[in-house]
């Protein structure tokens, strides 16, 4: 038996145990949801890292003026 059958139970019959598998079921579905979004997400920004240029050398420093004696 799926979630659809506990709406119906809930909404059509006042099934309050439905109601509680329901609500179980939604929770489970929202963790589910944040965790593929994540997944998306850090694809996502793994492969524009991976498009970035790589990073320039820093330029060279000029040398050092020494101290006057």
């Amino acid at each position: 038996m799926g979630l659809e059958a506990d709406f119906e139970k809930f909404y059509e019959k006042n099934n309050q145990a439905a109601g509680t598998r329901v609500r179980k079921g939604m929770q489970e579905l929202k963790v589910l949801a944040q965790d593929i979004r994540k997944e998306v997400q850090d694809i996502k920004n793994k492969a524009a890292a991976s498009k970035k240029a790589p990073a320039k050398k820093p330029a060279a420093k000029a040398p050092a003026k020494g101290k006057k004696k």
